[in-house]
């Protein structure tokens, strides 16, 4: 069964949220996890793959945007707005305002809320329909993300 994290961030940034989404990226990729990246957007897919160049000095981690095509290279970290791709269903980090596709059959589901009401209040849904679909959830108070 799926496990599911919440990381409750106690800034109201955006830019809080994604730079601790990097963070756990690239915990999962030097654990050996190419997961997925779900956004809602192309936008806010491309944001985060530029951040992920920049958020820390000295960090790699091989990452693209997905855009329908499956990658050659495996072991790469997949940002995208669509549904993951076969190979990167294991480990989805959901930036989306959604619940993703086939959650049930994830090992692991990692959301990231930072602290404005709009994140909180769709955060709070997805929380709901993961409980009403029988699924444990654990969560994660970060004050601060440094």
């Amino acid at each position: 069964m799926v496990e599911v994290s919440f990381y409750l961030i106690a800034s109201e940034s955006l830019q809080e949220r994604y730079l601790y989404a990097c963070k756990l990226i690239e915990k999962a990729y030097r654990s050996g996890h190419f997961c997925y990246v779900l956004t809602d957007t192309t936008q806010q897919s491309q944001f985060l793959d530029d951040l992920l160049w920049t958020f820390r000095a000295g960090s790699f981690i091989p990452h693209q945007l997905y855009t329908g095509e499956i990658p050659d290279f495996k072991k790469v970290i997949l940002i995208g707005s669509l549904d993951a791709p076969e190979h990167w269903q294991k480990t989805i980090i959901n930036l989306s305002a959604q619940c993703p596709a086939n959650f049930e059959k994830l090992e692991r589901l990692v959301e990231i809320l930072d602290n404005s009401e709009e994140t909180k209040e769709l955060g709070r849904n997805r929380y709901r329909h993961y409980q009403q679909a029988g699924i444990a959830i654990t969560t994660h108070k970060i004050d601060q993300t440094a």
